[in-house]
């Protein structure tokens, strides 16, 4: 049986008390409160037993907690304090712990050094890539990089380029990820050198661009990006008739760079994009650096290697990435896996600057600089910081306690900025939220995170109702037996359309439909923005 907790001051009565789930309307009554408890709040947590009675959600553990985002009082609770798997909402902790221990102005730093002797424009020894992390390195960020290389007045090293990733350990993929994943590049492997697709830095992947050829039955065309002599194409694509389907698929081989592409592309259709993680990203990013120093007229006479940076080597460049209060956007509202793991293990290393930064160190850097601010840290575990792996627990009612005291930290406009806003289409804006409750109250009031992985759903954040309230609300389903996140998003707009004034023509109404998003991907419910153009 639901049990609604109800306390706090008299707060704004509520406007609708009747929702739509999906394509059907539910009544409601309402509900028995607390002597403190306005109309509105009554009837807000009948709306939401009403919405959490849904038989889809029979025998799935969903927990939903709604408090009053300044004094903290709750006025729903539904399973708040039972542990259930986050999938992305874990990104709220790893992003609040990064913002706590390295600070919004973080920067990662990409370093290139010499060993031996410089004559001239030749150095007698080896140049060292040195990565501590930056997910933005991009193939046009290493060839900048090249470029000051030759702009220092070197053209020549007569030893090796060794590839320094040693800032991080070498443990490339997190406990329990699935290994049926392991092609995308929501799954690509961590590494302190690394390299990013796109301009959105989906570091340690490729973008496989497919474009029709001349004419039907001829192969596709097939390019990659960046650009690298290290991971090699398997065209088996073809060129369909125009208008039939686009049906192209790209697969990275097992333990290989190897990426076979088949499927068809109609004629004069548009270019499909695959985005692919890499084996070894350290092997890209020194391939991709490599062919930008050859470009700028730089020749290295040996081979590529890797290992640790001499500490008498001599600085060349020193390449700051962005700030982490500009990178957040790009990791909330996209979901993005990689930066979450990133940033665990440079807070691993900042915490413990001896040692090589890991999942290790880093969890319970993050752990404990939760618990410094509010978090009760014995209620949750994490396993990873995207929440990727299915080893990562916590409660609603953390989630809820992390984004009320988030408030009061310094760092707080720039998070709440980053997090998705509802229905806004703009990938940058909207994120994963950009298709989802658009048309409802909550359509550009809403910013939340969003949280997909078969079988889990998620969305949590701030909304604030139709009185000026602000409400901070965390809701999670484990185990439906279909994606619900529909569910999710009504109870929020229920959340939105709150506290306004009080009258009985106003009983009968009803919510405006929430229109089901889902995204699939070879039968896995997954984060729209892990699919290209999906959101």
């Amino acid at each position: 049986m639901r049990r609604a907790r109800i306390k706090g001051p008299v707060l704004p009565v509520l406007a609708v008390v009747a929702v739509a789930v999906t394509a059907t309307a539910v009544a409601v009554g309402t509900a028995s409160a607390g002597t403190t408890t306005s109309a509105s709040d009554t009837a807000l947590v009948a709306t939401l037993d009403q919405i959490l009675a849904d038989s889809r959600l029979a025998g799935s553990t969903t927990g939903l907690q709604v408090r009053d985002a300044a004094s903290g009082s709750i006025i729903y609770s539904h399973n708040a304090e039972q542990r259930v798997i986050p999938a992305s909402n874990e990104k709220l902790m790893t992003s609040a712990a990064a913002l706590e221990v390295l600070g919004a102005g973080y920067k990662f730093h990409t370093i290139t050094k010499y060993s031996g002797t410089k004559s001239g424009k030749t150095v007698s020894g080896s140049i060292y890539l040195r990565g501590q992390g930056d997910p933005t390195m991009t193939y046009a960020q290493f060839d900048a990089l090249a470029l000051k290389v030759s702009q220092a007045g070197i053209t020549k090293f007569t030893g090796s380029l060794v590839a320094d990733d040693t800032w991080f350990d070498r443990t490339p993929l997190g406990l329990d990820w699935s290994w049926q994943d392991e092609t995308y590049a929501d799954n690509a492997p961590i590494s302190a050198l690394t390299i990013a697709a796109d301009a959105n830095y989906n570091a340690g992947a490729v973008a496989v661009q497919t474009k029709p050829g001349s004419a039907a039955s001829k192969a596709g065309v097939v390019t990659l990006t960046p650009a690298n002599s290290v991971v090699k194409i398997v065209n088996k694509t073809v060129t369909g008739a125009k208008g039939t389907a686009t049906t192209v698929s790209a697969t990275r081989g097992h333990g290989t760079n190897t990426i076979t592409v088949t499927g068809s592309i109609p004629l004069a259709g548009a270019t499909k994009i695959n985005l692919v993680s890499v084996q070894d990203p350290t092997q890209v990013a020194a391939g991709v650096f490599r062919d930008a120093l050859k470009r700028h007229g730089v020749t290295v006479s040996g081979s590529t290697t890797t290992g640790a940076t001499p500490s008498t080597a001599k600085t060349i460049t020193d390449h700051a990435s962005i700030p982490l209060s500009q990178l957040l956007p790009y990791f909330l509202k996209l979901s993005n896996n990689g930066h979450a793991e990133l940033l665990t293990k440079a807070m691993g290393r900042a915490k413990t600057p001896a040692s090589a930064g890991s999942w290790s160190t880093g969890l319970p850097a993050a752990t404990g600089a939760l618990k410094a601010i509010g978090v009760d840290t014995s209620k949750i575990t994490m396993g990873d910081g995207s929440g990727l792996t299915r080893r990562d627990w916590l409660t609603t009612a953390q989630v809820a306690t992390l984004l009320k005291v988030a408030q009061s930290r310094s760092w707080f406009a720039t998070w709440y900025a980053a997090l998705p806003i509802a229905g806004d289409p703009s990938p940058l804006i909207g994120g994963t939220l950009a298709s989802r409750m658009r048309g409802t109250p909550a359509a550009g009031n809403l910013h939340g995170k969003t949280g997909t992985l078969t079988g889990v759903n998620a969305l949590s954040g701030y909304v604030t109702d139709r009185g000026g309230r602000k409400l901070v609300f965390s809701s999670i389903s484990n185990a439906a037996q279909s994606n619900v996140s529909d569910i999710l998003d009504t109870a929020a707009v229920a959340m939105a359309s709150s506290g306004g004034p009080e009258a009985a023509s106003l009983r009968e109404s009803r919510l405006p439909e929430v229109q089901r998003h889902v995204v699939t991907r070879k039968g896995e419910d997954v984060e729209c923005s892990w699919v290209p153009g999906a959101c």
